[in-house]
C-alpha cells in the first residue's frame, strides 16, 4: 500500500458509505482531516473516497466490518502503515436496525444489531484508545433511542442505549489520557434510509419537532465539527441532542 504524504491528522468514520457517516467523512475532509473512510459496503465506501477526492482533499478507504474483531484489527494496522502516525479522531457511526416486535425479532437480528452498533463501538474505541495521544476524541453516534424506548425497534433502541453508557464510561476512563469522548444523539434525520420508512417522512416528523422541520447529516455535522473544535476541550461524558427539540418533549394531556 503506497503511503500518503498528507500531514493532516487523521480521523477514522465508520459506516461511511452513505447517509450520516459520508457527510461526516465529507466535511472532516473540508476541515483538512485525513480521513479513513470504513464501511462494510466496499461500493460505498469508495463513492464516499470519490466524493472527498473530487473536491480535492485526501482519504482513504478501509472496508470491514467493525462487528469483526480481524476486520478492527486489520483497519488499525491499516491506517498506522498508511500514514505512518496514529489518527487522532474517532466516530463510531456503523449500525443496523431490524424492525420487528420483541415476539418477531430473530435472536440472530438482535445478536447482529448489538455486535454491529455496541460490540463495534467498544472495540474501535479500545483499540483507538491503545494509542491515540493527548487531545484526541472519539464521537459516538446514538439516536433519540439513547433516552427513549421506540416501537419495534428493540434491538437498535438496547444497542444505543448501550451506547449512552458506553460513551461515560469510556470518558471516565480515557480522560485520564487526555482523550475525551462524547456522543451525538440526532432526531428524525433525511437520510435515504429514513426516506424509505415512509413517503410522509419529512411532514410527520417535522410537525412532531419543535423546530418544525426534520435535519439533514451536516446538522450532524455541524455538531461533530462543535464538539471537536478547542473550544470545547472540557466536554466529555456527554451526550448532544441534535433533533431539534423533539425528544425534549413529554407526554402531556393537552397541547402547547
Amino acid at each position: 500500500m503506497k503511503k500518503t504524504l498528507s500531514k493532516a491528522p487523521v480521523a477514522i468514520v465508520t459506516g461511511a458509505g452513505g447517509g450520516i457517516g459520508q457527510t461526516i467523512a465529507r466535511r472532516l475532509a473540508e476541515e483538512q482531516w485525513f480521513v479513513v473512510v470504513n464501511d462494510i459496503n466496499e461500493v460505498d465506501a469508495n463513492k464516499t473516497l470519490e466524493a472527498i477526492t473530487h473536491s480535492g482533499h485526501t482519504a482513504m478507504v478501509h472496508t470491514g466490518d467493525v462487528g469483526n474483531t480481524d476486520d478492527v484489527a486489520s483497519l488499525f494496522s491499516a491506517v498506522e502503515e498508511n500514514n505512518n502516525r496514529t489518527p487522532k479522531l474517532l466516530i463510531n457511526n456503523a449500525a443496523v436496525q431490524t424492525w420487528a416486535s420483541i415476539d418477531e425479532l430473530a435472536v440472530e437480528d438482535w445478536q447482529k444489531t448489538i455486535n454491529t452498533n455496541l460490540t463495534g463501538c467498544f472495540t474501535m474505541t479500545k483499540n483507538f484508545a491503545k494509542t491515540a495521544p493527548q487531545g484526541s476524541s472519539i464521537i459516538n453516534i446514538g439516536s433519540g433511542c439513547n433516552h427513549l424506548a421506540f416501537p419495534t425497534l428493540i434491538d437498535y433502541s438496547a444497542s444505543k442505549g448501550g451506547i449512552e453508557m458506553l460513551t461515560k464510561s469510556s470518558a471516565l476512563e480515557l480522560g485520564p489520557r487526555g482523550i475525551r469522548v462524547n456522543c451525538i444523539a440526532p432526531g428524525a434525520i433525511a437520510t435515504n434510509r429514513t426516506a424509505q420508512e415512509t413517503d410522509s417522512y419529512s411532514d410527520t416528523w417535522s410537525a412532531l419537532t419543535p423546530l418544525r422541520r426534520i435535519g439533514t447529516p451536516d446538522d450532524v455535522a455541524n455538531a461533530v465539527l462543535l464538539l471537536i473544535d478547542d473550544k470545547a476541550s472540557f466536554i466529555t461524558g456527554q451526550t448532544i441532542n441534535v433533533d431539534g427539540g423533539l425528544f425534549s418533549r413529554a407526554i402531556w394531556p393537552a397541547d402547547y
